[in-house]
């Protein structure tokens, strides 16, 4: 078995945990014997002090006042003082007239020179004060319950210091030798609890090399451990169990794969005529769509040519009618003249009447000749992909002719907002076909029940894009048609003429034969609203 990367010898962690537990007790057991050795030995000392301080200010009275005093004084201290605590004592005399001067003084040994007075620190040294390496204490000399003086005295803490240093040696020996015990205390304790886990690996190495899952692992000695064999032992037995199932498991798959893979060659085959019969019938489908995309176009083609027939029809009929009474006006004046009746206000008046049906006439031949001109603009201009130069408003106006009669019919009104000379070199086919599609979809789906309606066309060339916004303020569309508005066959007048291509085709328009973008604005405004760009290059004019 591969050993991890993260494994941690337990042999390691067991001394360590040890050894680390022992230093923790033991230096912080040394630190506080430390401390409490160190406060004791400054508080005994201070006791010390006070006490010697007291005994050698009573033992000093009798003498600030005697003949010879300071030198029976200080041999007195020399006397008296037998502890090497103190290193100086200073004896001040409180004189009549109030003043404190120096009296006598003692001072441990020649390795102790005089320091200076303390008079100005009386006040201060009332209380033990303490040093790095000594004490300093001034105490009143009294006499009769009167001060007559002060004993000043340092002593010494070197004494307490040495004793320190010997008991951190003695610390440092015993924390070495605790070091030592706790190692080895560690290892013998990891050898007693590491054979017994050596031998149920070794157990376990053999059944694995085996694979005899049924062999038992013995017993031990330690209850931890001997529960943990019971359950290995248990799960030895589940783990043959288990591969014996698997086996069977195995050889039951094994035969049921067979099984299958001999109902899959049979049923790959039958999938494999499936498929040749789909890809026909997709090939079919798609010639379907391709003849219903014609069919659109031709049926858009088919109300301009209804609306063109309707226009045309009234200046002809106009036209006809005028020639009509014109022929019957002249029958009258050749009957009046071949008769001898005809009459100079008759005449007149035929030529006046004349006059108007010529002119009448005229006009309306015009206009029809006008309409017929637009249409054949129009339907060459659909059956045409080739680019050429053209007014972009002159295109409009030729589209919205031929839709003139539908347009009236539904009284609707159309806004145009395009630049008078924007002349471009594009295809107008497409452009044509996409702006007849827009506003049929419009008339026969935004303003179905509607009595009056707007349209607008604002058209601008920015940046080699010529930029159509299509706008209606019609019913407009769902929102659950929003997102599939361009998809073949959607339409929500299935049953009533609608193939739902007119879209479809003008998405394949913009984006195939111009190369361009169209998006339908989310602008929250009743109706809808087109979006459409797609390169142009400027024609000179």
């Amino acid at each position: 078995m591969r050993r991890s990367e993260h494994s941690v010898s337990l042999h390691n962690r067991l001394v360590r945990s040890i050894m680390a537990l022992t230093t923790i007790i033991i230096l912080t057991a040394s630190a506080a014997i430390f401390y409490m050795v160190d406060k004791q030995g400054t508080h005994i000392i201070a006791d010390d002090t006070h006490a010697w301080a007291n005994l050698l200010a009573s033992n000093s009275a009798q003498y600030l006042h005697s003949d010879n005093g300071q030198v029976k004084l200080k041999n007195q201290l020399k006397k008296l003082v037998t502890t090497p605590l103190i290193n100086h004592i200073h004896v001040y005399r409180i004189n009549q007239d109030e003043s404190i001067e120096y009296f006598s003084s003692y001072n441990r040994n020649h390795n102790f020179p005089p320091i200076r007075d303390r008079i100005s620190d009386i006040s201060r040294l009332s209380s033990i004060q303490h040093y790095t390496n000594h004490l300093e204490l001034i105490v009143n000399i009294t006499q009769a319950q009167k001060t007559i003086g002060y004993l000043f005295i340092q002593t010494s803490l070197l004494e307490k210091q040495t004793f320190l240093n010997r008991l951190v040696y003695v610390m440092l020996v015993f924390f070495l030798f605790a070091l030592i015990l706790s190692f080895y205390v560690a290892r013998s304790l990891f050898n007693n609890i590491n054979q017994p886990i050596d031998g149920i690996i070794d157990e376990l190495a053999q059944i694995s090399r085996s694979r005899n899952y049924q062999t038992q692992l013995t017993q031990l000695p330690f209850k931890e451990l001997d529960t943990l064999t019971v359950n290995i032992n248990v799960l030895l037995l589940r783990v043959e169990k288990h591969i014996n199932s698997l086996i069977e498991e195995h050889q039951h798959t094994q035969a049921k794969n067979q099984a299958l893979e001999n109902r899959l060659s049979a049923r790959t085959d039958a999938l494999k005529e499936s498929n040749q019969e789909l890809l026909s019938t997709l090939e079919k489908l798609h010639e379907f769509q391709g003849q219903l995309v014609e069919t659109e176009k031709m049926a858009s083609l088919g109300d301009m040519v209804a609306g063109i027939a309707h226009e045309v029809n009234t200046p002809i009929g106009l036209g006809v009618t005028a020639s009509s009474l014109l022929a019957d006006n002249l029958a009258e004046i050749k009957a009046a003249f071949e008769n001898k009746t005809l009459r100079s206000s008759q005449l007149k008046k035929f030529l006046n009447d004349g006059d108007e049906n010529i002119a009448l006439t005229l006009r309306n031949l015009e206009r029809a000749a006008h309409l017929i001109s637009s249409f054949k603009k129009v339907a060459v201009d659909q059956s045409s992909a080739e680019s050429r130069n053209f007014n972009v408003r002159d295109l409009i106006d030729e589209v919205l002719l031929t839709l003139s009669a539908k347009i009236e019919t539904a009284n609707i009104e159309v806004a145009i907002d395009c630049p008078e000379d924007l002349l471009i070199t594009s295809k107008p086919g497409p452009i044509n076909q996409i702006l007849i599609n827009l506003i049929l979809n419009s008339l026969f789906h935004g303003f179905d029940g509607r009595e009056s309606g707007h349209i607008t066309i604002n058209i601008i060339n920015l940046s080699g894009q010529l930029h159509i916004n299509y706008r209606d303020d019609g019913v407009g569309i769902d929102n659950a048609m929003k997102i599939k508005i361009f998809d073949p066959f959607t339409t929500t007048k299935r049953g009533s003429g609608g193939s739902g291509l007119g879209m479809h085709l003008v998405y394949n328009l913009v984006t195939q034969a111009l190369a361009g973008h169209i998006a339908l604005e989310d602008d929250h405004t009743p109706g809808v609203s087109f979006d459409i760009s797609f390169p142009v290059a400027l024609a000179a004019g």
